[in-house]
């Protein structure tokens, strides 16, 4: 069988992927006139080179928060969030916070509520505006592609929650365009397990007027700056997060399958609660 290069077969039989590509992509609302667009892309502008002018401070919670927050703001993207209203769980040490992935708009939604150290993949660190700031933010990057690398992340990721940093990881290893493809990688979750800590899902999905839509989704070959243009037109877009009640495993009774099919479970199984059961933060532009 020919495979198109949108869904090129990954590097090694344990590498993530997915067969979504730029064709699952689709607006389920009217574009948003040019105006509103030359404004979006003004004051996206203004909220990148704020976060980059902050320098090394990006890495302080409150500056990280406001800076992703303001980003979502000067895209017109409203954030609703359902569940508790933290990523961390209470405890002595950080949690492992586990979300299906849609997009790089998932990054800057959940930092928006919490900032955390987020676990992404290498190529991010090259993007232009939004590489700089989420490298200066604490960012742990690593190679989708590369087993070898593996061991040494899961090995910090557990470092980082047993110091009470709490880490958010995408175990999908890659972008589906609804977001419940693909199964659960497990390593990310031995971390949780060595450090005893706690695992929280979150469910991410993304609707336009309240239509699911996938127009925010980053598949296939798509690259940044299509799919900034893409969600600068957009109208009526709002991530909806689902924060659930956190999974605590055992490290002498459960193992790493058994916690990331939990977690699965949880993200993907969950039905989105509706517009009147949340609350929502931010004003679209």
């Amino acid at each position: 069988m020919t495979v198109p290069a949108a869904m090129s077969l990954p590097a090694h039989a344990w590498a993530a992927w997915s067969p979504c590509t730029t064709g699952c992509v689709a607006h389920a609302a009217d574009r948003v006139p040019a105006t509103r667009v030359a404004r979006r892309a003004a004051v996206f502008g203004r909220a990148v080179l704020g976060a980059l002018v902050s320098g090394r401070r990006i890495a302080e919670p409150e500056t990280l928060r406001a800076r992703a927050a303001a980003l979502l703001d000067s895209l017109g993207i409203r954030l609703e969030v359902a569940g508790d209203s933290t990523l961390s769980a209470p405890g002595t040490t950080g949690t492992l916070i586990v979300a299906n992935h849609i997009s790089w708009i998932d990054i800057i939604a959940l930092l928006s509520i919490e900032p955390v150290v987020m676990l992404a993949k290498r190529e991010i660190a090259g993007w232009p505006l939004i590489g700089p700031m989420v490298t200066r933010a604490g960012t742990l990057y690593i190679d989708r592609d590369s087993l070898r690398e593996l061991p040494a992340t899961v090995r910090e990721m557990a470092a980082r929650l047993r110091d009470g940093q709490s880490v958010m990881a995408f175990p999908q290893g890659i972008t589906w365009c609804a977001g419940t493809g693909g199964s659960f990688r497990r390593a990310t979750f031995q971390a949780a397990l060595d450090a005893g800590a706690p695992v929280r899902p979150v469910t991410l999905d993304y609707v336009q007027h309240g239509a699911p839509t996938t127009v925010a989704a980053f598949v296939g070959e798509d690259d940044f700056g299509h799919s900034l243009r893409r969600v600068i037109r957009a109208d009526g877009l709002t991530v909806r997060v689902n924060v659930h009640r956190p999974l605590r495993p055992m490290r002498d009774v459960d193992d790493r399958r058994r916690v990331a099919a939990q977690a699965q479970a949880t993200v993907c199984g969950a039905r989105l609660p509706l517009h009147h059961e949340v609350a929502a933060l931010g004003l679209a532009r």
